[in-house]
């Protein structure tokens, strides 16, 4: 398998994505001015603690938000073109075809009255106009790429048949079967034991390498992102705050919430004392963010600037973003901040 042509040097670019829930009374903005980009051929990884807006993310991406929900503005670029102004059919042609998603629970993604030979097949028969028996034989081929044994056998079995370990398999066989050029993953891992776990991610590594596609990759696994990712976007919120690669990342976080998870990652080298470094509070409702800074009430730097103005995402001639009044002008608290004080490690 090759990877399709691309002429564009960011495969998606996602520009100032604002998806909202409606109630009667309130509108809960979920993703609130998001703003990325993954280049071609690369994997970005979307990290941030469960309600910072990551699930939502993605499924703007591809449409997929359901009723309460609406995408509100914004510009979803993909090879240039926004998928906001495209019609529902032509979003259909897309799905599964030039973009694929891997599901979080692969148990309830997978339909369970359907043999998974049957699941794959369909993306061929949709999609490439394949026939049922030339379908068949094309979904034994994912089977044996994404490394499940007996795939003639395996391609009559059901879900409920099938280890968590092969169902995640057969998601991604699926997810690769038309070969998209951008893949999204939403917590790929999350369900598996730490040994499939390691499997799954070699597999998804050598995959994204040898078919040249972009991804997605969404997680709460600062390991994970370590392993695969290029570039990582942070988010908290319903916003990104601080966006750069991956090495930056790791060797010299900016903003206060990505030092405090790299600080709640346990050290690998030597055995702790004391209690677990952890972020003081919870991620705010979205139906009731803080006036300034959405990170503000738990940051332990915060100002009143910051507990009352909003930062912008400020952008340097590099690409990085970072969304945080230290780094401003306008900033009022000490001169010389220094955020990495307590911090005894980076990866």
């Amino acid at each position: 398998m090759t990877s399709k042509p691309n002429s564009y040097d960011n495969i998606l670019e996602i520009k100032d994505l604002q998806t909202s829930f409606f109630t009667k009374d309130l509108e809960v903005k979920a993703v609130d001015g998001v703003s990325f980009a993954i280049p071609k051929g690369k994997v970005l990884g979307v990290v941030g603690e469960s309600g910072s807006g990551k699930s939502i993310t993605s499924l703007s991406i591809l449409r997929l938000v359901e009723e309460p929900g609406k995408i509100k503005g914004g510009e979803i670029l993909f090879k240039g073109e926004n998928l906001l102004e495209k019609t529902e059919a032509g979003m259909r042609k897309i799905r599964g075809n030039e973009i694929s998603m891997i599901f979080q629970e692969p148990m309830t993604s997978l339909n369970p009255t359907f043999t998974v030979g049957q699941q794959i097949s369909e993306s061929y028969i949709i999609h490439e106009g394949l026939n049922k028996k030339q379908a068949k034989q094309r979904s034994i081929e994912m089977l044996k790429l994404v490394g499940i044994p007996s795939p003639e056998k395996r391609i009559n079995q059901y879900p409920y048949e099938l280890s968590g370990g092969m169902r995640q398999r057969v998601m991604i066989a699926m997810a690769l079967a038309c070969n998209p050029e951008l893949l999204i993953a939403d917590e790929p891992t999350t369900a598996l034991d730490v040994t499939i776990q390691a499997q799954i991610l070699d597999l998804f590594k050598n995959l994204q390498q040898e078919l040249g596609m972009g991804v997605l990759l969404i997680t709460h696994d600062l390991g994970v992102v370590a392993e695969t990712c290029d570039y990582v976007a942070v988010m908290y919120g319903g916003q990104v705050v601080e966006y750069t690669d991956a090495d930056t990342l790791f060797k010299s976080p900016k903003h206060p919430y990505t030092v405090g998870l790299m600080q709640s990652i346990p050290p690998h080298d030597h055995d702790i004392e004391g209690d677990l470094s952890v972020i003081k509070g919870s991620v705010p409702s979205p139906a009731e963010m803080p006036i300034g800074c959405r990170f503000a009430p738990r940051c332990p730097f915060a100002t009143d600037l910051c507990r009352t103005k909003l930062p912008a995402l400020e952008t340097d001639e590099e690409g990085k973003q970072i969304r945080c009044w230290i780094y401003s002008d306008e900033w009022d608290g000490a001169p010389e901040v220094n955020i990495h004080a307590n911090k005894e490690r980076t990866t």
